[in-house]
């Protein structure tokens, strides 16, 4: 019988369970939990979970998501998470999560996996630095491996496997720069200010070319491999961060590498429906589900779930109790199983 499935990312937004929270928990799981639901996604990737202590003590765990997910087909999914700097469970924020009806052979939490930090000597800090120091990546790469259910009765061993990446790259804000902010939103000086921007486009940048180098070795092993890459990407489609995961053949000048490239399954929406973000009135694809060939060609349906999303410049102050990001959702069929 054929196959099908369902593939979906969201952006939860500082999904947590805090004190004095506004709007509370409560309050947010009763608007998430809809959207959840009618994602009806068999692998669910998500972005921005923050974990907390359990009362009484104890290691950092996900209990505000598992209280989104309680009475939820998702409750039951196996699950893979970021962890933090040393290996020591989840960050205090802005995790990344991946929920599976099938079962999870296999995943990483992986910061630098493939491309070490490169080492900068600002130009601006005050005072001036002496050496240059590693740039590094804000967040980890999630990459899961999911065993789809069945063989197929023609192809490679292992094409039913489902290679996921769960991605959050930074966004186009300025990073601090020592002595040159006067507070969280102010710099002190243009030149510190273009500077932080700078090692910004390097970080978010450089993560897309971890990501991409991780999907080299999956092609290289399997050059048939279902290949997923979602997430908020914090890019437009022809931004570099993009370019680079996709690698489509206008960029390499090689036809022959156009097998190994990623197509962003958003081109299938209805132009007018092509966005995940409102920022002051316009609406941005920030959002993305890239797919390797062998994967793009089963879809059957994208959606974006756009309709009610608010401004998130004109609502920035974040008491809103969903998310200023839309899900997207993938819908497809894997044929000829036995």
């Amino acid at each position: 019988m054929p196959l099908s499935f369902r593939l979906a990312t969201f952006n939860l937004e500082n999904l947590d369970d805090r004190p004095g929270l506004d709007p509370p928990l409560s309050l947010r799981i009763d608007v998430l939990r809809r959207q959840l639901l009618r994602l009806e996604a068999d692998v669910l990737c998500l972005q921005e979970v923050n974990s907390q202590h359990p009362k009484g003590g104890g290691p950092r765990a996900l209990l505000a998501l598992d209280r989104l997910l309680d009475g939820t087909p998702y409750a039951a999914f196996e699950r893979a998470v970021t962890e933090a700097r040393g290996g020591t469970g989840p960050a205090d924020v802005h995790n990344l999560v991946l929920l599976s009806r099938y079962p999870i052979v296999g995943s990483r939490s992986l910061r630098h996996g493939l491309v070490a930090a490169p080492r900068y000597r600002t130009a601006t800090a005050r005072p001036a630095e002496t050496e240059a120091v590693p740039v590094e990546w804000d967040r980890p790469i999630l990459q899961a491996e999911i065993a789809l259910p069945g063989a197929l009765s023609s192809g490679p061993p292992g094409c039913r496997r489902l290679h996921v990446l769960n991605l959050h790259l930074r966004a186009p804000l300025a990073a601090p720069v020592a002595g040159q902010k006067q507070s969280p939103l102010s710099w002190r000086t243009t030149a510190g200010w273009a500077e932080g921007f700078f090692l910004a486009t390097v970080k978010r940048s450089g993560q897309a070319l971890d990501a991409r180098l991780l999907i080299e070795s999956l092609f290289d092993r399997e050059p048939e491999a279902l290949i997923a890459v979602l997430g908020d990407f914090n890019a437009k489609q022809r931004e570099m961060p993009l370019r680079i995961l996709c690698a489509g053949p206008d960029d390499t000048g090689n036809p022959d590498l156009a097998a190994r490239r990623l197509i962003d399954l958003s081109d299938r929406l209805p132009a007018a429906r092509r966005f995940t973000v409102l920022h002051g009135g316009q609406p941005a694809l920030l959002d993305h589900l890239l797919a390797s060939p062998s994967l793009a060609c089963l879809v059957d349906s994208v959606e974006a779930h756009n309709e009610a999303l608010r401004d998130e410049a004109v609502n920035g102050d974040r008491s809103l109790p969903g998310s200023h990001h839309a899900p997207l959702v993938a819908a497809f069929s894997l044929p000829g199983s036995d």
